[in-house]
């Protein structure tokens, strides 16, 4: 028996909302991450935001404001995925102290251009109306942390490459004066196992 393909489900209120409103709905989507307030005074703000921006189209713009109960579900809905993302940070924390940095580096750049490769083949499957601006936004802010995480990885490397030179001079040093050996006897074999 074939699979009946799965459609994006009831638009919620807040995602039938107008484009005017993608300003508002990223706000709340902030505040709502930031746990600094309530849930209720955060809607509050919302309805007073939604009601000005009305007010400022003067009657041009007339949408219906989501009841409390469907902002509660995107709340919660915002809530879930900022708590997977924190689970997925903890996660790719341990592993990153359990490698090397040369490991962690591969780690990264390869979850990374994962994360990128999904974020361009979704934009490029999904069709122009069926693109949720605000799901929009999140994939863009994934890529752009996936591209400072690359970047923070390869930091991590140059620092653990540069801390390794300096060692290896120490010791290099050290060996020579012990042995008697020429100091360009001694930047030969550094060079040697530094590869430069």
């Amino acid at each position: 028996m074939a699979e009946t393909p799965r459609g994006r489900g009831r638009l919620s209120s807040i995602d039938l909302m107008p484009s005017e409103c993608d300003g508002i709905i990223a706000w709340a989507a902030q505040e709502l991450g930031n746990r600094e307030r309530t849930q209720t005074d955060i809607y509050a703000e919302f309805v007073e935001k939604c009601e000005a921006l009305m007010r400022e189209h003067r009657g041009e713009l007339e949408f219906k404001i989501p009841a409390f109960s469907s902002f509660n579900r995107y709340a919660i809905r915002m809530a879930r995925l900022t708590r997977r993302l924190d689970q997925t940070r903890a996660i790719v924390s341990q592993l990153a102290d359990r490698f090397d940095p040369a490991d962690a580096d591969n780690l990264t750049v390869m979850a990374a251009e994962t994360i990128k490769a999904l974020v361009l083949q979704m934009l490029a499957e999904a069709d122009e109306d069926s693109v949720d601006p605000l799901g929009v936004m999140q994939l863009a802010a994934g890529f752009k942390n996936a591209v400072q995480a690359q970047n923070i990885s390869t930091d991590r490397r140059r620092k653990a490459e540069a801390d390794m030179a300096k060692k290896v001079d120490q010791a290099v040093t050290a060996v020579a004066k012990a042995k008697g050996m020429t100091a360009e006897t001694a930047e030969a074999i550094k060079a040697q196992i530094l590869g430069v």
